[in-house]
């Protein structure tokens, strides 16, 4: 049988915790296994290796979600993925934590439903959440000179980058361009050495902001 997955919730408002913690702890495949009440937590929890999932608020006092994110990804070889939460998708402060290095996030007037499917997408997948709303937060946000080494990408690695960026998988990449799996995780390799980004989701946030998508 396979283990649950690990979830912790950060949030300073404990009601939200306590509501999150009833609909994730009432599902056989998923454990709340810590929370924490700002972004100090949400590092301790991380480096303590305990979850495979935060779900955090982006806005929190002392440190918040963007500069806990900030700190995970720099500190860990193997983060755990991160879910912000916010409570608007044009919130600037999402796509700030999102350049930081999150997975993903959550509107907290999302539907129990999608909340648990996401939960488990960013925990089993390579997929980066919400690609649309994605879309949306960048052309808010204003122009940025196209990122260093864009215009280095092979025609293959911009394909493999441009269906990232639409939230395919790498498994759905390699079914889509009938490349091997490993291929495509090559491809990807070599879009992060060229972009200079540490993962997916900075290489996504690099498409949207070079025009790719």
């Amino acid at each position: 049988m396979t283990a649950p997955l690990r979830i912790a919730l950060i949030d300073d408002e404990a009601l939200i915790r306590t509501g999150f913690a009833a609909i994730i702890g009432a599902e056989p495949d998923l454990e709340v296994v810590a929370q924490g009440a700002d972004g100090i937590d949400a590092v301790s929890i991380a480096r303590s290796g305990k979850a495979d999932v935060l779900l955090m608020d982006v806005r929190m006092p002392t440190v918040d979600g963007i500069q806990a994110t900030e700190r995970i990804v720099a500190e860990l070889d193997s983060p755990p993925k991160i879910l912000v939460v916010t409570t608007f998708d044009n919130d600037d402060y999402v796509w700030q934590a999102l350049r930081a290095g999150a997975d993903g996030f959550l509107l907290k007037r999302t539907r129990v439903e999608d909340l648990l499917a996401a939960v488990r997408l960013v925990a089993r997948t390579d997929a980066l959440l919400f690609p649309e709303a994605v879309r949306r937060l960048a052309a808010a946000t204003p122009a940025r000179k196209a990122p260093k080494g864009i215009g280095d990408l092979s025609d293959r690695e911009r394909e493999v980058l441009v269906l990232a960026a639409k939230g395919l998988s790498n498994q759905e990449i390699a079914a889509a361009l009938f490349l091997g799996r490993e291929t495509v995780k090559t491809h990807l390799s070599a879009v992060y050495a060229k972009l200079a980004v540490r993962d997916r989701t900075q290489a996504v946030i690099a498409a949207y902001e070079g025009g790719l998508v």
